[in-house]
């Protein structure tokens, strides 16, 4: 079979490479915005403590990718808008979340392809989050 004629999986979750990989790239965004100086004012919106965020991050995009319902099996719905509203999510937050989501990607190396769809869906939900004007 040539590489042309190939398919890609069914789902983003399958074609990231699953739950392993999904924990990767949880991990890492969590990691370069504790790290990073540019990811400040979105790592100040999260508290002291990463491993909740971290945890709820990594049940909730497994599901959003097409892979088991960690999320919503534990909680419900997952209410996105609702659950985000005590947190202060302006243009700086969301810009800062969807650069530091990216250069995640990029380090554990999300396909060229599926990284640019992935930028394009975050990038809507996390434009519907915002809950501060500018």
């Amino acid at each position: 079979m040539s590489e042309a004629s190939q398919t890609k999986p069914g789902s983003a979750f399958e074609w990231l490479g699953g739950e392993a990989k999904v924990q990767e790239l949880v991990d890492r965004f969590y990691d370069l915005m504790d790290l990073e100086p540019a990811y400040k004012e979105l790592r100040a919106a999260h508290g002291t403590d990463l491993a909740s965020a971290r945890q709820k991050l990594y049940w909730f995009l497994c599901g959003w990718l097409g892979g088991p319902q960690h999320y919503i099996e534990r909680y419900g719905h997952p209410r996105l808008r609702a659950r985000h509203m005590p947190f202060k999510i302006g243009l700086v937050e969301r810009d800062q979340w969807l650069a530091c989501m990216d250069q995640a990607m990029g380090e554990v190396g999300v396909d060229e392809e599926l990284r640019a769809r992935l930028r394009e869906a975050f990038f809507g939900t996390a434009d519907w989050m915002r809950n501060t004007p500018g």
